[in-house]
Formats: structure tokens, C-alpha cells, sequence
């Protein structure tokens, strides 16, 4: 029977012609559904600590900061600048660094300056709003004794010293 059939002609043609209405299918409200069930939401804004004691050299500063949320964050954005009453040198003095951990060592500052720093937090859907602004202060520089102005006597002693900073020091500690 096989051997027949394949044997015969067989006509595929059909008489008429389908009619297919042409659609189109609106997916948009299903791949927002889609994105927003697998979308992580950008981060809250970080909290920036004070200056801690003992966190600043004559040129280094440690900052610190935390995040006080669950937040999915990736890295962190600190930014940095000089304080200062000019406003054009504020604009073009600021830095910026991405950095992974709460917390950011910046080298390579002026001795006895204040600098004002704020965090973002950043993540795949965006970044935070920047945290409220701190300011940290630089130690002095170490002042340079006047040895030619050096006097002393049996109970006592005169040095005399001069400081290289710009910023006027609170006080000075003499060590015997």
C-alpha cells in the first residue's frame, strides 16, 4: 500500500487563500512587570561620621561612614573638597573617589585645612542622594624650633618656635 500511495500524485494546493488578521500584541505592561520584580531599588543616602580622634596626620585624613538600611550597594562615592571662602577655587577643588568599603583614607592634603565630605551610595539601579556634609580638619604641621634663639639657665629654659602652617594653631604642647 505504501509502494502505491507514494507512487500517486498528491495535489497540496489549497483553493483558497487563509485570511489572517495581522495583530499586534502590546507586551510593554508585562516587561515593566517583568523588570520591576527582578529590579533591585537604589540605595538610601549614607550617614557620614564626625571626625574621630587621632584620624588625621599632618597630610592624610580617615574617613568613615554607614549605611543604616538594607540596601543592595555596589561601591560608594566619596567627594571631597578644601574649604574655602572663594567660590570659583570650591568648583574646581573637588574630588571624587569610588571606593568599596565605609570607609576611605585621602592622602596628599594640606597641612592644618579643613575639608568638607560627603558619601553616595551606588548600586545597578542608581545612585543614593549624597549624605549630610562633614568637615574634618588636617593636624598641624610640626613648627620649627629657632635653635639660634635658644636660652636657658639653671632652672630654666626659653625655645622659641614658628609655625610653617597657614590656618592659625590652637595651641602647642612642649614635651620635656
Amino acid at each position: 500500500r505504501l509502494e502505491e500511495f507514494l507512487k500517486k500524485e498528491v495535489d497540496l494546493e489549497l483553493s483558497t487563500l487563509p485570511d489572517f488578521e495581522e495583530r499586534v500584541i502590546d507586551f510593554s505592561e508585562v516587561e515593566q512587570l517583568m523588570s520591576s520584580i527582578n529590579t533591585i531599588p537604589a540605595p538610601c543616602a549614607p550617614v557620614i561620621n564626625p571626625q574621630a580622634p587621632n584620624a588625621a596626620t599632618g597630610t592624610s585624613l580617615r574617613v568613615c561612614w554607614g549605611l543604616f538600611s538594607d540596601d543592595t550597594v555596589e561601591c560608594y562615592q566619596l567627594c571631597y573638597k578644601p574649604v574655602s571662602n572663594e567660590r570659583q577655587s570650591d568648583e574646581q577643588a573637588e574630588h571624587t573617589l569610588k571606593v568599596k568599603e565605609t570607609y576611605c583614607t585621602i592622602t596628599n592634603l594640606l597641612p592644618n585645612t579643613q575639608y568638607e565630605f560627603w558619601v553616595s551610595a551606588l548600586n545597578a539601579s542608581g545612585i543614593s542622594p549624597p549624605s549630610e556634609r562633614a568637615v574634618y580638619v588636617t593636624a598641624p604641621s610640626p613648627p620649627t624650633i629657632k635653635s639660634k634663639k635658644i636660652r636657658s639657665c639653671e632652672n630654666a629654659a626659653l625655645v622659641c618656635w614658628e609655625s610653617r602652617d597657614i590656618n592659625p594653631v590652637d595651641s602647642y604642647m612642649v614635651e620635656l
